[in-house]
């Protein structure tokens, strides 16, 4: 399984081909800015994202389209590091990024699993590793949308799911956001949350993920307070922060 350093060093390495950027960069202690991102094997949820503003609590390092990187600058400059992914802030980066027809898009928090803290998450249902084969019937019931990418199916590797009897109850799915990392989603059904099934379902799942060499990274947006505590209960840290910068109407 791999230990806590390797897989900050994934990470690392990731954010730094999402950002066309060195891994080295993101633990400097003064910003970095670079032109627009280029690389190939960015996560496929960064394809269609003109530009990221990342941090891993040292500095930012903003990738960001060309005709902004003068502004970007100015505005990372402006304020203590931790200002710049907040309102009142980010009103003034719009300001900027609007007379480029750009704007704010996506704020979130990546959280990276602790090996010696997972499996420790339990809960009072049966749960199991599901290969494809087994939750192939999960798609379309409109109850597994944020376990399950129903956009392309192809890209869901591995799932965890807890039953009550031979019932469904919960799943947590596994989507290859890239050959290093890939992408933590759990929906667990009404009458059964605040028992623990969501975090024991990550928990599990980041388990068998790290044994195949994979590193599991668990996405949350800033005001989903019981997805921040599933994540922290599943044996998750907080390890990086991301505004995405798009053109209007993308």
């Amino acid at each position: 399984m791999l230990k806590k350093n390797d897989i900050l060093r994934i990470a690392l390495e990731q954010s730094a081909y999402d950002c066309s950027c060195n891994a080295g960069d993101f633990t400097l202690n003064k910003h970095v800015i670079i032109g627009t991102p280029v690389s190939d094997s960015r996560k496929r949820c960064k394809k269609n994202t003109n530009g990221l503003l990342v941090s891993y609590g040292s500095n930012i390092v903003a990738s960001v389209p060309d005709n902004c990187v003068e502004a970007v600058q100015e505005y990372i400059n402006m304020f203590p590091m931790e200002y710049c992914f907040e309102t009142p802030g980010l009103y003034l980066l719009n300001e900027k990024l609007e007379k480029m027809n750009l704007r704010a898009h996506f704020m979130s928090e990546y959280f990276l699993p602790d090996p010696d803290k997972l499996f420790q998450s339990t809960c009072p249902y049966q749960t199991d590793i599901l290969c494809q084969e087994k939750f192939n019937h999960c798609y379309g019931s409109g109850f597994w949308t944020h376990a399950l990418s129903e956009e392309d199916k192809s890209l869901d590797i591995l799932c965890a799911g807890a039953y009550d009897g031979k019932s469904l109850i919960g799943l947590a799915g596994a989507s290859a956001d890239c050959e290093t990392m890939w992408q933590l989603g759990v929906d667990v059904l009404p009458k059964y949350r605040q028992q623990g099934v969501a975090s024991a379902l990550i928990s599990l799942l980041a388990g068998n993920i790290l044994k195949r060499g994979i590193v599991p990274f668990y996405a949350v947006v800033w005001s989903n307070i019981r997805s921040v505590r599933t994540a922290i209960h599943s044996g998750f840290f907080p390890a990086w922060i991301e505004i995405s910068i798009n053109y209007k109407g993308v």
